[in-house]
Formats: C-alpha cells, sequence, structure tokens
C-alpha cells in the first residue's frame, strides 16, 4: 500500500470544488446510465508519480461522483499494475502494453490516455534517431517501459535495437544522470524529467513524441484494468473510465489547477513542470484517435524486431475491449 497522501489545504479545497462543479456534469449522462449504480463502491488505482497520468491523480472526486465511496491509490508496482493483490485500474505506455500481453499478462485495455510525453535526448554523437546504430543509450531495464518504447522507434527507422544499441539498465533517476554526465549517448525521458532537461538546456532533443509525426498520432499511455475486474464489474468500469475521461477533461479545461494538485500530491515537486506537461500533453484524443491503431503501429515494430512473438492482431483481439469507450464517446457528444 502506498503511504497515505498528506491532504493540505490546496488539495481540500481542489477536492471540494472538483466534487461540486464535476458531480453537476453527470447532468449530460443520460438517466438510464446515471441510475445504474456501480456493482462495487470500491476501486483501486495504481499511483506512481508521473506527471503524464494527471487524470489519475485528480479523478478522485470525479469517481466520488459517480458512486465510488472507497477510492484508494496502491503501488508503486513493477511492471503491470493491476491484478490481485494490485489496482483495480492502471495507466501504462502503448509499447509496455504490447510486451506485457505478448507474456499473456491477464488485463484488458480500455482506451487511450493521451498522445505524446516521451522526449528522445540525444547527444554530439547523437543528432538523430539512426545515429542510435552503435550508441550506447539508459534505460529502466530491457522489456520496460523506455527499452519498449525505444526500440519501437528505431526500428521504425531500420535499427535493430537487439544488435545496434548498447543498453545500459538504470532507474531512470540514474540513467537519466548518467546522460547528464555524458556517460550514455542517448537518453528517452517523461514528464517530469523532460521538462527538468530542457530548463537545464541539457539536449538536444531529437524527438518530442508531442509533437513529431508519426509519434504524435498515437495514443502513448493507456487505460487498463484486470480481467477479473472487468468481468464481475462492467458497469463500475464503465463509470471509472467516465470519471477518468472527465478527469483528462479538466486536465486541458482547467490545467492551472490541476498543476498545483500535481504538486500537492507530490507527483511534480515544481509547478510549473506540471503546468508544462497539461499543456503539451493531448489529453483530449479519447474523442478522436482509435487505441487499436497505437497497438497496431508500435506492435508491428516489436514484432519485426522479435520483441514479441505473437501477431499485433492477435493481442489486439486478446487485450482490449473498446465498448464502453464507443458507448462513452456517443453519450458523451464526443
Amino acid at each position: 500500500m502506498f503511504p497515505t497522501l498528506p491532504v493540505n489545504t490546496h488539495r481540500r479545497r481542489f477536492i471540494a470544488q472538483s466534487a461540486a462543479a464535476l458531480t453537476s456534469c453527470l447532468c449530460d449522462v443520460p438517466m438510464s446510465i446515471a441510475d445504474a449504480p456501480p456493482e462495487t463502491q470500491r476501486v483501486r488505482l495504481h499511483f506512481y508519480p508521473v506527471a503524464c497520468i494527471a487524470p489519475l491523480h485528480v479523478v478522485e472526486p470525479l469517481l466520488a461522483a459517480e458512486g465510488f465511496t472507497d477510492v484508494g491509490f496502491v503501488g508503486p508496482y513493477d511492471g503491470v499494475g493491476v491484478g490481485p493483490g494490485k489496482a483495480d485500474f492502471d495507466m501504462m505506455s502503448v509499447c509496455s502494453i504490447m510486451l506485457a500481453l505478448d507474456a499473456e499478462s491477464d488485463f484488458v485495455t480500455l482506451m487511450g490516455a493521451h498522445l505524446g510525453c516521451y522526449e528522445l535526448f540525444g547527444s554530439r554523437r547523437v543528432r538523430s534517431i539512426r545515429d542510435l546504430h552503435g550508441a550506447t543509450v539508459a534505460v529502466d531495464g530491457l522489456g520496460g517501459a523506455q527499452h519498449a518504447m525505444l526500440s519501437s522507434m528505431a526500428a521504425y527507422v531500420g535499427v535493430d535495437p537487439r544488435k545496434d544499441i548498447r543498453w545500459v539498465t538504470q532507474l531512470p533517476p540514474v540513467g537519466k544522470q548518467l546522460y547528464i554526465d555524458g556517460k550514455v549517448d542517448a537518453y528517452l525521458g517523461f514528464p517530469p524529467e523532460t521538462q527538468e532537461l530542457r530548463a537545464r538546456g541539457i539536449g538536444p532533443v531529437i524527438v518530442n513524441t508531442a509533437t513529431d509525426k508519426p509519434w504524435s498520432q498515437y495514443a502513448c499511455c493507456m487505460l487498463l484494468t484486470s480481467r477479473e475486474f472487468l468481468e464481475k464489474h462492467p458497469r463500475a468500469t464503465k463509470r471509472v473510465m467516465r470519471a477518468l475521461i472527465r478527469a483528462a477533461d479538466l486536465c486541458t479545461r482547467e490545467p492551472e489547477r490541476v498543476a498545483r494538485a500535481l504538486v500537492d500530491r507530490r507527483v511534480v515537486e515544481r509547478y510549473e513542470y506540471g503546468l508544462q506537461t497539461l499543456l503539451e500533453s493531448n489529453f483530449g484524443s479519447w474523442r478522436t484517435h482509435d487505441p487499436a491503431d497505437a497497438m497496431r503501429f508500435h506492435g508491428v515494430r516489436l514484432h519485426d524486431v522479435g520483441l514479441i512473438r505473437s501477431s499485433p492482431k492477435e493481442l489486439i483481439a486478446r487485450g482490449s475491449d473498446w465498448r464502453f469507450l464507443d458507448e462513452l464517446r456517443h453519450e458523451m457528444k464526443a
């Protein structure tokens, strides 16, 4: 269990104001859906201090409005954050999802969370993705989120991540410092690391997945739940999704208020880094982007270089369920 976070004045105000304002938003929902209570009032979310999953960090009052009276945050866990003894819902990078599904993890992907958050920082030695051939790169671990995403990016330009790149496996704080010290040639960062590195003038940035095609066209992180929770609690699953969609809209509509909440929740240390993340990430992509496209795009690259055995089509069929997303798009007039 992650230790209880302090509820200071700002967070109390945020929860109180959000609960009042966002409960009123339920008037948009057809009565037949609003009247159907969740099968359980208990839900657990995977907590880890990453700014780009901001909707998870501010969704608590929205979950209360959806009928959940027992909301908790657990973790952080290595790998998939949902399953027995873990959380009910998690957000993971799409490449990590494909690797986990290939390893037959029992979860279901429900929707894309946002577009873009990773940035690839280079050096004099590395000025493009193709320059990763023969380069030394620090990642969180083979099969981890950084390794999986960068492997897909490398494969897209014809670099084989299995033999063309020298990987140094370190946890992100150590890997980032190795890059700052010039001991590795490149580093793939995510918020708030990316804002810090840019503010310090450390770079250059080779790829920003929020703005550079083709990466900016596909979901970066995605929402998932355990198969057991989905099968036992389909109405609760849909209500959690609706709350997170409203939280994503809040991130777009009131980024300053959400940025303050990220500081209060100890997700980021500096308000300006949280605000930059909110302004740069596309949290409205749930309306228009097909999450299966992201799984297919990255899955093809990961399959080509042997990091997954199953075809992307098989993994999407086995590990995704878009029914509730389609319903919510219709009901919320996306």
